[in-house]
């Protein structure tokens, strides 16, 4: 027997109950809402453009995104398929040049390894905690404003507004691109900030004999920060990744971090020259090796 609509609107009401309180997520995309809002009103009066929130969507307008042409759109995913073989070959080489330094040449004996691997595990167990959860978010968001603030120097550009908070973040500036809005995602701000306190205090006052082994840590434990934060982050409607376009943003993620990563191996190992030589030479190798398979394959009529 069919209950009568009262019944029904009642029960509605009493599972909603049950989400009445709302999720981190659900806070966070409400003041994604009220920090757009707030700053394309404060654009729109100043006539300047805005970049790049880590939370806030201060980026155009969505009416500009749907804008692009159909051109711009097939070249960007066309852009975005040639780099996918770049990081097939990247990814395949680097899983094969780690395998082989840590079976044959004892990489992950090394003390570089377990202190770089402990500083990773400590920030993953505490971003999985919760703990200090909105002392971590303003850090992420301050630093992903900061790399475009320097990205956008970089590129001879001028940033002229800076705002961050835990509602969000933005700068504004007179110039972007695909590096400056996407530079936040592969390059892990807090551990260049770490690396560099490091050389400073080493020519300047020197450190103890173990300052080393502090630095591989805090550079694992901020590397990680970045990593999963990152992570955390790219789901949730971010407007740097749509003014490129999706597919090609995230390709570019990904091979920028996995040459991040590589770039830090080859700093952890003894010979860090010679070891991000090989890597190249093993990279040529390897396209070369799946080059021939493909062509292969096309020549046999398999694609």
């Amino acid at each position: 027997m069919a209950k009568p609509r009262s019944h029904q609107l009642t029960d509605r009401l009493g599972k909603n109950r049950h989400r009445a309180r709302p999720s981190f997520g659900e806070v966070m995309r409400a003041a994604n809402q009220r920090a757009h809002e707030q700053t394309n009103r404060r654009l729109d009066r100043r006539g300047e453009k805005s970049i790049r929130a880590a939370i806030a969507a201060t980026a155009p307008e969505e009416e500009t995104f749907d804008r692009v042409s159909f051109l711009h759109r097939l070249l960007r995913w066309t852009l975005g398929l040639l780099l996918m073989p770049l990081g097939w070959v990247t990814t395949w080489t680097f899983f094969s040049q780690f395998s082989h330094a840590a079976i044959d040449r004892g990489f992950w004996q090394t003390s570089a390894f377990w202190y770089f691997a402990t500083g990773v595990l400590l920030m993953a167990g505490w971003f999985l905690s919760g703990l200090l959860q909105p002392v971590f978010l303003y850090l992420y968001v301050l630093g992903h404003e900061l790399t475009h603030a320097v990205f956008v120097y970089l590129c001879r550009g001028k940033v002229t507004g800076f705002h961050v908070s835990l509602e969000g973040g933005y700068i504004t500036t007179n110039k972007t691109n695909l590096v400056i809005a996407l530079s936040p995602y592969f390059v892990p701000f807090w551990s260049a900030v770490t690396v560099a306190i490091y050389l400073i205090l080493r020519h300047t006052c020197g450190l103890p004999p173990y300052g080393d082994k502090v630095l591989f840590a805090l550079t694992g434990f901020t590397w990680a920060f970045h990593f999963l934060w990152t992570l955390w982050m790219i789901p949730r409607d971010q407007p740097d990744l749509k003014e490129n376009g999706t597919f090609l943003s995230l390709v570019v993620i990904y091979l920028a971090n996995l040459l991040v990563l590589v770039l830090l191996l080859c700093v952890a190992s003894d010979t860090p020259l010679l070891s991000a030589e090989a890597f190249g030479y093993e990279w040529l190798r390897h396209a070369a090796v799946w080059g021939d398979k493909v062509w292969r394959a096309i020549q046999q009529g398999r694609f």
